[in-house]
């Protein structure tokens, strides 16, 4: 089975957020998809963390030798696609390519974003949540 993670589920992994151990065990015996754009995301919201003092950079660098050690198969998704869901949800590109990648890889969205899995509700995706 495979299923699309987005980069809340990546971040709360690599940090050590309370939801990790119920997130390592929906992900266990299942292929993790995401589309290239999870990878750039990741170093964003580290950036993110570092504006806002929450970590810095050693903490950062330990975290991303962890997401590297995580078996994410990078998949792509067509532009024109994804451009029609931005367009139609009103949504940034960096969502559309994550509900893209689930429609098209008719896989469920695991995220830890109520909004991100709302709009997957509405275009008939499945999505998951991990509390």
């Amino acid at each position: 089975m495979d299923i699309v993670i987005d980069t809340s589920v990546i971040i709360a992994v690599i940090v050590n957020e309370p939801s990790k151990s119920a997130l390592i065990q929906a992900t266990q015996g299942v292929d993790l998809l995401a589309p290239p754009s999870v990878h750039w995301e990741i170093a964003n919201a580290f950036s993110a963390m570092f504006k806002r003092g929450r970590v810095n950079l050693d903490d950062a660098l330990n975290a991303v030798a962890v997401y590297q050690q995580i078996p994410i198969r990078f998949v792509e998704v067509e532009l024109e696609e994804t451009l029609r869901i931005a367009h139609r949800l009103n949504i940034y590109a960096y969502d559309a390519y994550l509900l893209r990648c689930a429609q098209k890889y008719n896989a469920p969205l695991l995220s830890l974003d109520d909004v991100l899995l709302s709009l997957a509700e509405q275009l008939k995706l499945q999505a998951m949540k991990v509390s």
